[in-house]
């Protein structure tokens, strides 16, 4: 799929059906971390563009799109609307669609991203964001938790981090399809999720696996070719391309997995992986130098 827009991808803030940013402390590490404000200097009008905030997969809509309307505020944006689409009759809506041509920037809040991919996938409404991604190098597809596990064509539905090692224990549907041969995992190390992606990447090692912490972000562009890290958190990319040998298919469902040499990089503030030749460059943020 060609995208001239730009994704960027963030480990995730909130809790499922519940909003996690319930006070200003929060709130202001959250914008300090640089992410949101990443995402309103990479937007094609700055502090002037036309921000929606998609609550779909949250079950707390109105409050979660509260949250985020104060939080961009902070950084002195104009325009900042909540679009709380709860079904996929009201994806189809001529004003929501109308909506979506002439925002600068999608903003997909967490919650559960089968629900999100269920109410959004084929309607309307995914098709007019996906024609703005395709047409429009500086519109921006940014979601956090669901909302950025939903981007990959492959997405993760569910699985224990203390069962992934596990055969069997994760399980995958397809996500909004915005980029190939690409899986991403959230609250990557809070919650201990890297057996995840060693699950998936030994069952079809063309598949690179991108693991992101709560304040971790990363930034594609370039026809989803070139990769930043924008957040200070890591970020984990497994690559199973070297695998040599792996169990997978030898034992029983529910039997431990055993694999054999995996690739793994850990991007953090400013490094730049290039997905098509897979390859990592670091690049020492400045704030962090002696």
């Amino acid at each position: 799929m060609t995208i001239k827009g730009k994704l960027i991808i963030i480990g995730g803030a909130e809790n499922r059906g519940e909003s996690s940013l319930n006070n200003d402390q929060e709130f202001e590490n959250f914008i300090e971390n640089g992410i949101l404000a990443r995402i309103v200097s990479e937007s094609k009008h700055g502090k002037n563009s036309k921000i929606e905030i998609v609550t779909t997969a949250s079950g707390v809509p109105e409050e979660v799109g509260a949250d985020y309307v104060k939080a961009f505020r902070k950084l002195d944006t104009t325009n900042c609307k909540v679009m709380n689409i709860g079904t996929r009759e009201e994806a189809a809506a001529a004003a929501i669609v109308k909506r979506i041509q002439q925002c600068d920037v999608l903003f997909f809040t967490g919650g559960d991203q089968l629900r999100l991919t269920s109410i959004l996938g084929g309607t309307p409404f995914y098709d007019a964001m996906l024609e703005k991604l395709r047409s429009d190098s500086k519109f921006i597809y940014a979601g956090t938790s669901a909302g950025a596990a939903a981007a990959s064509e492959s997405m993760i539905e569910s699985g224990k981090g203390t069962e992934a090692f596990l055969k069997g224990e994760v399980t995958t549907t397809t996500g909004f399809g915005l980029i190939e041969n690409v899986v991403f995992d959230t609250h990557f190390i809070q919650r201990g999720r890297i057996g995840r992606l060693f699950q998936l990447i030994a069952s079809n090692p063309k598949i690179l696996g991108i693991g992101l912490e709560e304040n971790a972000g990363l930034l594609i562009t370039k026809n989803n070719t070139h990769m930043e890290a924008i957040g200070p958190g890591p970020a984990v990319i497994v690559d199973g391309r070297t695998i040599r040998n792996t169990n997978l298919l030898e034992i029983r469902d529910s039997a431990p997995i055993s694999i054999d040499r995996l690739t793994l990089h850990v991007m953090s503030k400013t490094d730049v992986f290039d997905l098509h030749e897979r390859q990592l460059t670091l690049i020492t943020s400045e704030e962090f130098k002696l």
